[in-house]
């Protein structure tokens, strides 16, 4: 039975990874154009359907009107500026619905054939869960910006992005499970990926807060922050903050998120370095690994360079991604058991 649907689960699995990146993406651009705060209610069923004519457009209107957002920022929209931004959160919203059918109904297709093992019940289980927690995770975040500030939390931002990448990270293993594809056993490069991928999980984290607080758009040269490599002024940040700086400060979070990209950087190349040398096995896998890593590096430079721009801004979103898959390729490769 395995066998007959060998290659429907796989292609499964991996729908289900590109559709979360696909999700990735889209929230990049409903964050960078402003849009996620366009739907002021989470209606999972009903939310489906758009409004379908003039007078359901005024009552979303009328909704959104009573929002921080607009009442702060856009108090000068009118219907047309609305329908821009109502766009893209409620593309977010619908991927976000398909996403879960398409899940679940092959899910238990294969469940009712008797595909599944018992572990790749609970590793579907996860992923049914983790996929519904994003979804509410989700609106938890929206609902920050719905109530005095109209601004998401950057905390909830950094929660809601890590654990889509963290879903997409999983249902990636799981396809390489089910395919059982060949392992080594390299302690050595094993270990080095789990400390990677460590370093990668902060880094990610930096850069939803770096997004959060928009401070992308501070400090737009490089290598330097302005004329400095530490600027003097983020001692008001430290003024301001206390030791929470390092969390709310928006200087400060895009010093740190500049260096660990060094720390970054420097690691994959040292584990790249000690594949060419001692386990040619993993060489194929650390090559994309160093070229992804070297791309999102650049990538961040030029994004913070042109203070941002959506496209870069969404890219860089979606390189960080496949920069995580990489690090989870080479560490199930370098896992065998000895």
């Amino acid at each position: 039975m395995h066998n007959r649907y060998q290659k429907a689960v796989d292609y499964w699995l991996m729908a289900g990874a590109v559709m979360v990146l696909l999700m990735v993406v889209i929230g990049g651009i409903t964050r960078l154009t402003q849009s996620g705060l366009s739907m002021v209610r989470w209606e999972p069923i009903i939310g489906t359907i758009p409004p379908l004519n003039e007078a359901e457009w005024f009552l979303e209107f009328e909704a959104y009107k009573a929002s921080p957002e607009y009442q702060h920022y856009n108090s000068h929209f009118e219907l047309d500026d609305f329908k821009k931004i109502y766009f893209w959160e409620y593309l977010h919203r619908l991927i976000g619905r398909l996403i879960g059918l398409v899940f679940l109904f092959p899910a238990v297709f294969f469940w009712i054939k008797g595909v599944f093992s018992a572990s790749m019940k609970r590793k579907v289980i996860i992923i049914f869960f983790g996929g519904l927690f994003q979804g509410v995770l989700g609106w938890y975040m929206v609902k920050s910006g719905l109530v005095d500030k109209p601004h998401v939390s950057h905390y909830r931002l950094a929660a809601h992005l890590s654990t889509a990448l963290a879903l997409v990270a999983y249902i990636y293993w799981v396809a390489m499970d089910w395919k059982q594809q060949k392992q080594f056993f390299v302690p050595k490069v094993r270990n080095w990926s789990i400390t990677i991928l460590f370093v990668l999980g902060i880094q990610i984290v930096y850069g939803a807060f770096v997004a959060g607080l928009k401070a992308g758009k501070m400090y737009n040269t490089f290598p330097k922050m302005g004329r400095e490599w530490i600027p003097s002024e983020l001692s008001y940040a430290f003024d301001l903050h206390g030791f929470a700086a390092i969390f709310e400060g928006g200087g400060v979070v895009q010093l740190l998120h500049r260096y660990i990209a060094y720390l970054v950087l420097g690691m994959v190349l040292y584990t790249w370095w000690i594949v060419k040398k001692h386990h040619q096995v993993l060489l194929s896998s650390a090559n994309w690994l160093l070229v992804l890593v070297s791309f999102q590096f650049l990538l961040g430079v030029f994004t913070l360079l042109w203070a941002v721009p959506v496209s870069l801004g969404v890219l860089h979103q979606l390189m960080a991604a496949f920069l995580l898959l990489a690090v989870v390729n080479i560490l199930r490769k370098s896992s065998a058991t000895g």
